[in-house]
This record gives structure tokens, C-alpha cells and sequence, in this order.
């Protein structure tokens, strides 16, 4: 009963709601999508700009878990160029790699990034410096919802582990209905 009431609830308030061993489903602008299982529900920091937060278990071979985090932010954030180029820069030129597509969140428009190389981990967004990580990989997802609001997904970490999870994170962007 309490399970089915915190779902009630943070399915009213457009948030995330846990399910056992099945995931946990999140709602983004009216749509709906179940992540898959092995995420585990991160508690947002005090002050987050983060709608909510998943650690996604490390590959074999890695040594850090990936993580996948969702944004939005309701007067957007600049153009889809501008955040694609705020991520780009967030891995060193020389090296990184990156394809853009189009895809479908539901049945949303989106525009799909994924870089590879060396990724500059900073302890806060706007830090002058940061330290490099080789081998890294991240896969971010920027669309508007009918809602008129603009949502940003990514899923970064370790490259053989989010090459192990991105089907999964796949699914889950195709699965929101």
C-alpha cells in the first residue's frame, strides 16, 4: 500500500517511483518510461539540479560505476548546438570522438550525442580544472516534451560499461509512453 502511494504520488509531481526489483519508473513530461532493473536510485544532493540520478553497475574490467542523470530545467537551457557543445567540451579534443542523431523518445523529436575519449571530471560544473579520465563514454539525450519544457538525459561512465548498459538505456528513451 505505501509502495502504491509513493508511486501515486511521484507520478503526480512528474518524479520517479521505485518498483522492487523492477526498476524504477520515471515521468518526464507527461511521459513515462520504467528504467531497467539494474540501476539503482541515487538521493539527490541538496540543491541538485537533477531531476534524478541512477548509479548503473561497472563492466567487468572497470573499475567505476556509469551513471545515468536527468535534467530539466522548464526555460531550457540554451539551443540544442549550445548543450551539445557544453558536452562535447566536457572531454579533451585531442582523441574524442562524436556522432549526433536523431531518434525518438516516445514519439518526442530528440537529438542523440555519443562521445568517446578522455573525460575532464571536474568537482563542480563551472570548475576551471579537473582531472582526466581515459576511456570514457558518455550518451546524452536532449528533447522538448509536450509539456514545453526541455529534458536532458546522459549516460556517462567507463566505456566497456556504458557499451554493457546502453541497450538498456536505449530501451528505456524508446520505452516513454
Amino acid at each position: 500500500m505505501r509502495r502504491s502511494l509513493l508511486a501515486i504520488v511521484a507520478a503526480a509531481l512528474g518524479g520517479v517511483a521505485s518498483a522492487a526489483d523492477k526498476g524504477t519508473e520515471v515521468s518526464l513530461g507527461g511521459l513515462k518510461s520504467t528504467t531497467p532493473a539494474g540501476w539503482k536510485e541515487k538521493e539527490l544532493p541538496a540543491g541538485s539540479m537533477r531531476m534524478a540520478q541512477f548509479v548503473v553497475p561497472k563492466a567487468e574490467g572497470d573499475k567505476d560505476d556509469a551513471e545515468v542523470a536527468i535534467f530539466v530545467f522548464p526555460g531550457g537551457s540554451g539551443t540544442v548546438k549550445q548543450n551539445l557543445e557544453r558536452q562535447l567540451a566536457k572531454f579533451q579534443a585531442d582523441g574524442r570522438k562524436e556522432t549526433v542523431d536523431k531518434i525518438k523518445v516516445g514519439e518526442v523529436e530528440a537529438t542523440y550525442q555519443d562521445v568517446t575519449g578522455t573525460f575532464v571530471k571536474k568537482p563542480f560544473p563551472m570548475a576551471e580544472k579537473g582531472t582526466p579520465i581515459e576511456g570514457y563514454r558518455q550518451i546524452y539525450v536532449v528533447f522538448e516534451a509536450k509539456d514545453g519544457k526541455q529534458y536532458y538525459l546522459w549516460l556517462l561512465g567507463p566505456g566497456k560499461t556504458v557499451d554493457a548498459h546502453k541497450k538498456g538505456f536505449d530501451e528505456f528513451l524508446k520505452g516513454f509512453k
